[in-house]
């Protein structure tokens, strides 16, 4: 069995720098449409004590066979059982940013309620239960070249996969699952217990201003906000403020646990 684990794990969760002694670990979940790929580069941001994990969805990269989820329980059914087959009992942290963060926190919520291990920190960047314009529904409506032409504006979309269409041909049907997924999401008010740490972009379009400091209602434990210049995808600038803030909460969380 052990074996079979392993391979579940290894295809959901990509080690990004080889730390596998670091006593720390933080998993990064991507945005809607997003691939591990997004979080290659912040293995040289984080210092070297803590293991990087790019969580990788079906349908992107070398999953790109594999139909993509277009339910959030599903997703999470099968994000819970690679993960529970990944925990090694050290000590992890989530983020995750957009899509990500809805996914990061809902799986958070599911370990919690079933009274096992989850993670000791929760970190969101552009999205929150609340506040939201909730564009899915709208955004699923759009033709391939409206939707192209929306999701480059937010930033979603690098210049080289806008201006080619056999590009745009295989990131559109995970983009347009994404949006399925986010809009089956229902909000149902948890509160997590672990701490929360919260990010965004000062000119988000798709939050209501201060709505990432109502993330304060769903923990028992909220670390703040921090705001940065920028829209919905600020993170690709601000990368390495973040992390390091990440970073630092979680050493914090350590300490003050042990």
């Amino acid at each position: 069995m052990a074996h079979h684990r392993t391979s579940v794990a290894a295809r959901w969760f990509r080690p990004a720098g080889a730390r596998p002694g670091a006593p720390t670990r933080l998993f990064l979940f991507p945005h809607g449409g997003g691939a591990a790929a997004a979080y290659a580069h912040w293995s040289a941001l984080l210092p070297a004590d803590v293991e990087l994990l790019l969580v990788q969805l079906p349908g992107r990269h070398d999953r790109h066979i594999e139909r993509p989820f277009t339910r959030v329980e599903p997703l999470l059914e099968a994000l819970r059982e690679a993960l529970e087959a990944e925990w090694d009992g050290r000590p992890a942290a989530f983020f995750g940013h957009s899509m990500g963060g809805m996914l990061a926190y809902r799986l958070t919520v599911a370990l919690q309620r079933d009274g096992v291990p989850g993670p000791a920190l929760l970190g969101v960047s552009s999205w929150a239960p609340a506040g939201c314009l909730d564009g899915a529904r709208e955004l699923s409506d759009l033709s391939d070249a409206e939707l192209a032409a929306t999701v480059a504006d937010l930033g979603a979309l690098p210049a080289v996969i806008s201006a080619s269409p056999d590009m745009l041909q295989v990131v559109l049907p995970t983009l347009r699952a994404d949006l399925a997924v986010y809009g089956d999401h229902v909000d149902d008010a948890a509160v997590v217990s672990c701490p929360v740490a919260a990010y965004g972009g000062k000119s988000d379009p798709l939050l209501v201003p201060g709505a990432m400091a109502l993330w304060a209602t769903r923990s028992a434990a909220f670390l703040g906000v921090r705001e940065f210049p920028g829209g919905h995808f600020y993170l690709n600038d601000h990368a390495v403020a973040v992390a390091g803030d990440l970073a630092r909460h979680l050493h914090r969380q350590l300490t003050s646990s042990a």
